[in-house]
C-alpha cells in the first residue's frame, strides 16, 4: 500500500512538472522562466531520487 502511494505521487509530480516545462516555454518572461526552473528542478529531484539507491 504504502509503495504503491510513492508510485503514483511521484507519477503525480512527474507529470506536473513536465506541465511547467511545458507551459513556460510557449511565452517568453521571467516568470515563464522560473516555471521552467521549478519544473527542472523537480524532474532533477526525481532522477536523484530514483538513482540515490544504486550509489
Amino acid at each position: 500500500m504504502k509503495s504503491s502511494l510513492i508510485v503514483i505521487l511521484k507519477i503525480v509530480i512527474f507529470i506536473s512538472c513536465l506541465s511547467l516545462i511545458i507551459i513556460g516555454q510557449k511565452t517568453v518572461g521571467k516568470l515563464e522562466l522560473g516555471m521552467m526552473l521549478l519544473g527542472l528542478a523537480g524532474l532533477l529531484g526525481l532522477l536523484y531520487n530514483y538513482n540515490r539507491k544504486y550509489v
